[in-house]
């Protein structure tokens, strides 16, 4: 995998820098800027980490031009994961993800997707969803899934949005996972019939608004994670259920 365009190329990390510079990278977009911590944040070299890292693929997106011994080089990142890796999911923390691991389908994670400010347009993007759409095309993977997150904490200000996707976007039944019993928060919080649709779309984050472009849902509940300072919905994408034209970008033309 090696996409470029003029001085940006994507590719999984390759090397300690590259992986350094998407921790960095991390902590600017998800410490710096969203307010975010966690156990394994380190504030004195500035890197968002945690266990999970080590066993998942890193996708990055690479600026040429930039410091690389600074690592200030990586200005897009997508964490990924296989399910025949066997290892825990860093959404079974938040989420029952039991119907998609026995369900015998091959499944990805996905997570940890952040870009630098200033990237954040067509090009730096479409070359991530490219990415992403190549690396689940070689694996022939059926499932993509993982927490995406609304900015805070404040359930009630997430209403709006948190109750359209419930409406509009939860899972049929055997993809709709679950927050875990412990930390479940119900996202039905407003009658469907009350919600103002437009200024509630408008408030759901950019990229959950992607994942259910390409044809996404919801799972049932959303998860408080106060360290992170985020409210979490599982999103889960079957690529058997995409619209046709997206579904031959992550299949191959055989499918």
């Amino acid at each position: 995998m090696d996409l470029n365009a003029d001085h940006l190329t994507l590719r999984l990390a390759e090397t300690e820098e590259d992986r350094l510079g998407a921790a960095r990278l991390r902590y600017e977009v998800f410490v710096e800027e969203l307010g975010g911590d966690g156990a394994m944040v380190d504030h004195v070299n500035r890197f968002e980490k945690d266990r999970f890292d080590p066993v998942y693929d890193h996708l990055v997106l690479i600026d040429t031009l930039r410091d690389r011994d600074a690592l200030d080089h990586v200005v897009g990142v997508y964490r990924l994961m296989p399910g025949d890796r066997g290892h825990r999911f860093y959404s079974e923390d938040e989420y029952d993800l039991t119907l998609l691991t026995d369900s015998g389908r091959r499944l990805l994670e996905l997570g940890r997707s952040c870009v630098r400010d200033g990237y954040r347009n067509g090009v730096a993007l479409h070359m991530l969803w490219t990415g992403l759409a190549e690396y689940t095309r070689a694996r022939e993977l059926d499932v993509l899934f993982g927490v995406a997150s609304l900015h805070g904490t404040n359930v009630d200000a997430l209403a709006a949005p948190l109750s359209l996707l419930h409406h509009r976007h939860l899972a049929p039944p055997e993809l709709r996972v679950r927050a875990q019993e412990s930390a479940f928060q119900a996202m039905d919080l407003t009658a469907e019939v009350q919600i103002d649709r437009v200024a509630a779309m408008k408030a759901v984050p950019a990229l959950i608004k992607s994942y259910l472009k390409i044809g996404g849902f919801v799972g049932e509940g959303a998860f408080v994670d106060r360290a992170f300072n985020t409210t979490d919905v599982c999103v889960v994408i079957d690529i058997d259920r995409m619209p046709p034209t997206v579904r031959a970008r992550y299949t191959g033309p055989k499918n």
